[in-house]
């Protein structure tokens, strides 16, 4: 074929299995061997109609026009190569893509480029897409087998993939190397990432050197610092043997949390032999871990104790995304730069190959499918992405404007709104004014009401449920978050069955600023508080006959938890106990055994709430000092607790207080058991009598 298919193409994308090992195994004789490979491959999509988009390495990209051909050049593949000592994966997949001089535009090329890379030496794997074109022209002789469905490197929703079967060839192989079968918890992304490849071969390359343990991904805010931080951590998930798993920390307001957090992340507890940092520094020091740190900014003061975990655990590293460094010794920084941007007059096909157009165009096509990059519109999308500086946020808060704004006149309101900012500090970044301008100018496109609820939605710490939106901000909460979420300035996450909403950070400390200039902060704060003291009340009870269920429900709150605990401390002594008191058993759990003891400390030092809310507070700060092994700070508590429950006549709790007391007592006596008593009978006694939560 001697020009480009267009229209909907189907790419196969080839690679050699461990080429690395072959290469030292032929030493010189491997270029000889890899130049009859490539001859062997050509001749094969050459007699297929296939089109060499381009070759690096041991690696082919081929464009073909029909999904049969691909499909049956890959098969001709594996038979040609089935007795060598070259072991060919092959990735299939048929998109929509734009032919340039320069190759393809399209998502297509990278998804295919995905499918490959889950495929084993051997494998030919198909994506859906291509599956179902296949059934219209079928493809005698071979078979396809139903992979199921899997998530690929480039995190978004899960796809189905199928395998190719050709008689009398290899066709069991181990797993996919997909995220589902990789020890990760990478976030889903609900849109593909446009560009940034060079950013990322770039992180990833730091992070696999040897001497390089910490990386630092920094920018102002839009710069897409997380989102490249999450795709470089899906490259790497086969460099770390252990995982690679994502921790959030925007909604983390106190520096003494990220150590807890990042336990939580990965499942580690504290015990009474050992703090949490011990037991987390225990955990990875033999283990092979990549760890993402996100949104780091507002908690600089915690550096030291990341720098201290990758200091003490060889096989550990972190990849960390902050506005600024985090000046740690370890630390090698990484400035995150815009996207690129239109420099002088190009056609169509050159600015669709120019990283923040293409983003423009993608994100216009999900809200305006119809949208095309032409002659007409191509200046003013060119002028919209240089005015925007490249930045990711504001170009996806411009594109979701196309619906009812043609691009020239989205350029002209950008250029008023840069006019009303003139006058701002000399010394503040023109990225960070463009920024704010893109939030500002899709704030004034909403209706009051949606405007009002846009500010109250900020209360919520990291995401919210529907059922939370609608009880905190009133019954037109999800006829607005669809508006939000339409306009970018809200996400949905989650999964179908349990949909969750957030705002990214720079869009939430905006709404936090629109919320404190209507005064409905204190409203609003209250409603969210009440929300979520009636969630606590209604897990306590659980905690005893449902407790793994419980314990899942309010995890996902934790961020929202803490929010209406600090607010309570702040307003209301007597809401704040009865929250502590009805979480304090989640909190010994599931965060630390310090933080529940900090909470109820400060709340009962406060002296307002409940008898019932003081009853709790007594016996959980009793049963986290037993848990430390702390008998004389636990005592006083435990009998304060009794006397409590006993004048409110609640005798399951009494019970409780009472066991409480017991196991207490129980730990004195076993603590002063002659020497000659085993040892390990003593430890196993103060492991067992822990009071029940």
């Amino acid at each position: 074929m001697t020009d480009p298919p267009s229209g909907t193409v189907t790419f196969l994308f080839t690679d050699i299995e461990g080429s690395t090992r072959l290469l030292q195994e032929l030493g010189d004789e491997y270029a000889s061997v890899l130049a009859g490979h490539r001859e062997l491959l050509r001749a094969i999509f050459g007699e297929h109609g296939g089109y060499e988009v381009d070759t690096q390495g041991d690696a082919f990209v081929v464009a073909f026009a029909r999904a049969r051909d691909a499909v049956a050049a890959a098969a001709d593949v594996q038979r040609a190569t089935a007795t060598d000592n070259i072991r060919v994966r092959i990735g299939i997949h048929s998109a929509e893509a734009i032919a340039t001089d320069e190759g393809y535009v399209g998502l297509g090329v990278h998804r295919a480029a995905r499918v490959c890379a889950a495929a084993h030496g051997g494998q030919v794997v198909l994506s859906q897409t291509t599956y179902v074109l296949l059934q219209e022209t079928p493809l005698e002789g071979v078979e396809l087998r139903d992979l199921g469905k899997h998530r690929l490197k480039d995190l978004t929703q899960a796809q189905r993939l199928y395998q190719l079967l050709v008689p009398n060839l290899e066709a069991e192989f181990p797993p996919l190397r997909s995220l589902g079968n990789r020890p990760t918890n990478l976030p889903l992304q609900p849109t593909a990432l446009v560009g940034r490849e060079r950013e990322i071969d770039q992180v990833a390359g730091l992070l696999r050197q040897s001497d390089i343990r910490l990386v630092t991904l920094t920018g102002p805010g839009g710069t897409g610092k997380t989102r490249l931080a999450a795709q470089a951590a899906a490259e790497l998930l086969d460099d770390f043997s252990d995982g690679v798993f994502f921790v959030g920390l925007a909604a983390v307001a106190d520096p003494d949390l990220i150590v807890p957090t990042i336990a939580q992340t990965l499942g580690v507890r504290e015990a009474s032999v050992r703090s949490l940092p011990e037991a987390l520094r225990d955990y990875v020091r033999e283990r092979e871990l990549l760890l993402v740190l996100d949104n780091f900014e507002h908690l600089l003061d915690g550096a030291p104790a990341v720098g201290e975990l990758v200091a003490d655990a060889g096989r550990v590293k972190v990849l960390a995304t902050s506005r600024g460094a985090l000046h740690l010794a370890a630390e090698h920084v990484y400035p995150v730069p815009p996207l690129d941007t239109p420099d002088g007059h190009l056609d169509v096909e050159r600015l669709l190959r120019v990283e923040s157009v293409a983003l423009f165009v993608s994100r216009a096509r999900a809200v305006r499918p119809a949208f095309t990059l032409t002659e007409e519109n191509a200046p003013a999308v060119a002028g919209i992405c240089k005015t925007l500086d490249g930045l990711p946020l504001a170009l996806e808060l411009a594109a979701a404007r196309v619906t009812v704004l043609p691009p020239a006149a989205l350029l002209d309101r950008l250029d008023d709104r840069f006019r009303l900012l003139t006058g701002g500090p000399r010394d503040a970044p023109v990225r960070h004014q463009a920024l704010r301008t893109a939030i500002d100018w899709s704030y004034d496109l909403l209706a009051p009401g949606e405007q009002a609820l846009f500010a109250r939605l900020s209360v919520f710490a990291g995401t919210c449920t529907v059922e939370a939106a609608e009880d905190v901000l009133g019954e037109d909460a999800v006829e607005v978050l669809s508006s939000l979420i339409d306009k970018s300035l809200v996400r949905l996450e989650g999964t179908d069955q349990a949909p969750r909403f957030r705002m990214l950070r720079t869009i939430r400390e905006y709404a936090l600023e629109r919320l404190h200039e209507t005064g409905e902060e204190h409203i609003v704060s209250d409603r969210h508080l009440a929300h979520y003291l009636r969630l606590a009340e209604r897990a306590y009870p659980e905690r005893l006959q449902r407790r793994e269920e419980a314990r899942a429900e309010l995890k996902v709150e934790l961020d929202n938890l803490r929010a209406a605990a600090d607010w309570a401390a702040e307003t209301d002594a007597g809401r704040e106990l009865e929250l502590v008191g009805a979480l304090a058993w989640f909190w010994i759990l599931d965060t630390t055994i310090t933080e529940a003891e900090e909470r109820l400390s400060a709340a009962l030092a406060r002296r307002g709430g409940p008898s019932l809310a003081r009853a709790r507070a007594y016996y959980f700060s009793g049963n986290a000092a037993a848990s430390r092994g702390n008998v004389a700070e636990s005592l006083p508590f435990f009998e304060a607790a009794l006397a409590a429950y006993r004048e409110l006549g609640d005798e399951r709790d009494v019970s409780l207080a009472l066991e409480g007391l017991g196991m207490t007592y129980t730990k004195t006596a076993t603590r002063s058991l002659p020497s000659g008593t085993s040892g390990r009978a003593s430890t196993s006694a103060r492991e067992s009598s822990r009071p029940p939560l």
